[in-house]
């Protein structure tokens, strides 16, 4: 619960939605997985830093949190069309649909496009705070002890909070008035083809994401979850995760890297300890003052620990260029690439979306096939 934690509220406090309910969202999320799975893919499920952007629109700009479920829900659709063509067409046809070179540049951008706001809009409030924060989830992140090394950003967030009090930049005011108990509220969707085109694109994005997590799975508990209980449940399980989540007042779900991290490290593969960490989730979602507490963190520590998770997310996707060996000395690979980064940087609001969808189409119209580079020892071999 730890290690999903300082990731999992910091979309809450971007976006506008209720921490509490987030909290309770991804421990609910996390059961309705492991149902769907039969309790056979031991990974812990919260928020998604992908739909960060289009979420602030329509929650903290827009005000509208009935269009923003809306989305969410759009994105559960999509999670449930692609698990029937994995099931019909087959696994290895429908990955080469989404190919790296459009994944890769997409993952880079969703991490760059929140650039300002890690920055402008927290960081620069108080310059020393941040830089705190930061610097001390960097030093756990690369020379602190395992225990510490699977909660980076935790330790962040309370050094950086501690700082922040002693200088006294936290505001404890709406502590007091907080009610101790917080029961989620349903929340009604209203669709329109705005916030649609806003989000669901983006699943393909977190579908591919959630690939790559199975893939890091199977390695470290040495079975293949793809084949049992099949990539299609824990794709079910995600879609069905979020339309949840999102009726709770919560944002997109997602399964967790610093949970398999943690798996790693502790050689504890029970699906039981995670659902028994979910309902940890849960009962501290049901507590105000958590919810409260979490909003006395000042913007400027936050926004420290933003710009390590941020760029942490564009590093990830040109990874996943370099990892597929995508060679972009391509004409065309080069050509998609450009246009994702300066369509989904460009454009404020919806340009993720767009910016993927602008990837495939150019991917799959122009003529011309992807590349990828030779190894290394390949070309000696040659």
């Amino acid at each position: 619960m730890f290690a999903m934690f300082g990731s999992t509220v910091l979309v809450p406090y971007l976006t506008g939605l209720s921490v509490s309910a987030t909290l309770f969202a991804s421990g609910v999320g996390t059961l309705i997985f492991h149902l769907i799975t039969r309790g056979k893919v031991p990974a812990y499920l919260g928020s998604s830093f992908a739909f960060i952007a289009p979420l602030t629109l329509y929650v903290a700009k827009y005000h509208s949190p009935s269009q923003a479920v809306a989305g969410l829900i759009s994105v559960s659709i999509v999670y449930a069309i692609v698990s029937i063509l994995v099931t019909t067409f087959g696994f290895s046809r429908i990955r080469k649909v989404i190919p790296p070179v459009v994944v890769g540049p997409v993952v880079s951008v969703i991490g760059l496009s929140l650039a300002g706001t890690a920055v402008s809009s927290m960081a620069a409030t108080h310059w020393d705070v941040a830089i705190v924060s930061l610097a001390v989830a960097i030093l756990a992140s690369l020379v602190g002890p395992k225990q510490v090394r699977m909660i980076p950003l935790l330790i962040g967030i309370i050094v950086g909070y501690v700082y922040a009090a002693l200088r006294g930049d936290v505001n404890f005011s709406g502590l007091a008035k907080a009610p101790v108990l917080s029961v989620p509220h349903f929340v009604w969707p209203h669709f329109t083809a705005g916030v649609v085109l806003a989000m669901a694109p983006i699943a393909l994005v977190t579908i591919i994401e959630d690939l790559g997590h199975m893939f890091v799975l199977n390695a470290i508990i040495e079975r293949d979850v793809t084949v049992d209980p099949g990539f299609p449940r824990v794709l079910i399980g995600n879609g069905v995760a979020t339309f949840v989540a999102s009726l709770l007042g919560g944002p997109a779900q997602t399964t967790y890297a610093e949970n398999l991290g943690v798996l790693a490290i502790t050689r504890q593969f029970s699906s039981r300890i995670i659902e028994g960490a979910a309902v940890l989730a849960i009962i501290l979602g049901l507590f105000g003052k958590v919810g409260a507490l979490i909003h006395t963190i000042p913007p400027a520590v936050m926004g420290g620990i933003s710009i390590l998770l941020f760029g942490m997310i564009a590093a990830m996707g040109i990874r996943h260029v370099i990892e597929e060996r995508v060679d972009l000395s391509n004409m065309k690979n080069l050509i998609v690439v450009s246009v994702i980064f300066i369509i989904g940087i460009g454009l404020p609001n919806n340009g993720i979306a767009l910016a993927t969808l602008a990837g495939l189409l150019v991917y799959w119209i122009v003529p011309g096939g992807q590349a990828k580079a030779e190894r290394p020892e390949t070309r000696e071999t040659a």
